[in-house]
């Protein structure tokens, strides 16, 4: 039916990841069809790759490409393209403006009112009662496509990237050793667990023989820094610090080595599940029935408080409740789901079969 597709999504990472299992979707219903994504640039490494898409469509949305006449000037050569199906899977001002003057026959999605009035099919996002993927997945039904091929999240990486990555890991750690990955930034202060129990973790896990491995991007220097100095057992060569090391195609790749990761709700936690590694995350402000880990294999940690979810930026309570939804969580609870499923993976995530489910549903703990 049809031939030409785009799919907007210039969210930020973990959201673009969301993205894949409507393109495997998309793919298995039309498999004759050009599919065409449009993306942060600053994000090619995470689909440049990816096996079901035709075309990867990059906007230089904080950089070159921040301005109305580029804008413009990109709506201007989609519109060449002839889509005639385009789905807008970012419901903000600048993706909804160029889903609504794509020029597509059929528009449909997620879009800010206004531009909304040219979209032939809009739809709520229902990130706040289901999963954010199936959310995308309404937007597909809404168009009738009934074959839900849900393959979880996917990333492909290339070679150079792997090598890259396994020299890196090669470099700090015997072949032996099993490797626990953190990362512990997060865009926003509500989404991190106190750098003081991430410390804490770390030291349990270097004393029992383990590897650990601090990840993040330049943007977390400072925070790793500040959780590293909380360590006992800084200056154990079981210790690596490889924050901003790592382009998003060599996390990958190294995260592949790592047997488990521990993290906070951010973009690398849903990197994460498209590498198959067990993952344990402590949600805060983040809603988890919207973006907890796609996959069964996964445990998400979060508090009763009767605030959390609360999609702050910065905790509005005082005193001893400030920031308890994160405080609650002791590091004593989270290594006892650490320890769970190293127990029951204790290999590198490159080593776990990865098994296709019908519900890919984490398991959530209250604490």
């Amino acid at each position: 039916m049809y031939k030409n597709i785009l799919v907007i999504n210039l969210m930020h990472l973990g959201d673009l990841m969301l993205t894949t299992p409507i393109l495997r979707t998309l793919r298995t219903n039309f498999p004759n069809a050009k599919i065409s994504l449009l993306a942060d640039k600053k994000l090619a490494d995470l689909v440049r790759l990816n096996k079901n898409i035709d075309n990867c469509l990059l906007l230089d949305k904080k950089g070159a490409d921040n301005n109305l006449i580029s804008i413009a000037k990109f709506i201007f050569k989609l519109r060449e393209k002839n889509f005639d199906l385009v789905i807008n899977l970012h419901r903000n001002e600048r993706a909804s403006a160029i889903a609504a003057f794509s020029g597509g026959k059929k528009i449909v999605g997620y879009a800010k009112p206004g531009f909304s009035i040219l979209f032939d099919k809009i739809l709520p996002n229902r990130k706040e009662i289901m999963h954010q993927v199936q959310s995308h997945f309404e937007v597909l039904k809404a168009i009738g496509i009934e074959k839900i091929d849900d393959g979880g999240l996917e990333m492909w990486i290339d070679d150079a990237s792997k090598n890259s990555a396994a020299k890196v890991f090669s470099e700090n750690f015997s072949a032996e050793t099993k490797v626990v990955a953190f990362n512990i930034g997060a865009t926003w202060l509500t989404k991190r667990w106190l750098d003081s129990y991430f410390a804490e973790c770390a030291d349990n896990l270097i004393r029992r023989g383990y590897g650990v491995a601090i990840l993040g991007g330049t943007m977390d220097t400072e925070i790793v820094a500040k959780c590293v100095e909380q360590m006992h057992e800084k200056n154990s060569p079981l210790l690596k610090i490889l924050t901003g090391k790592f382009n998003l195609a060599e996390l990958a790749g190294f995260i592949d080595k790592c047997c488990l990761l521990l993290t906070n709700d951010s973009g690398p936690m849903h990197i994460g599940v498209a590498r198959n590694i067990p993952i344990v995350t402590m949600f805060g402000a983040s809603p988890a029935i919207g973006f907890y880990p796609y996959d069964a294999k996964d445990i998400l940690l979060k508090t009763a408080e009767n605030c959390q979810p609360c999609g702050k930026h910065i905790c509005p309570r005082e005193g001893v409740e400030n920031f308890a939804c994160m405080k609650k969580i002791s590091a004593k609870v989270v290594l006892k789901y650490i320890d769970e499923l190293l127990l029951k993976f204790g290999q590198p995530a490159e080593k776990i079969p990865r098994i296709k489910l019908e519900n890919y549903q984490c398991r959530i703990v209250e604490v």
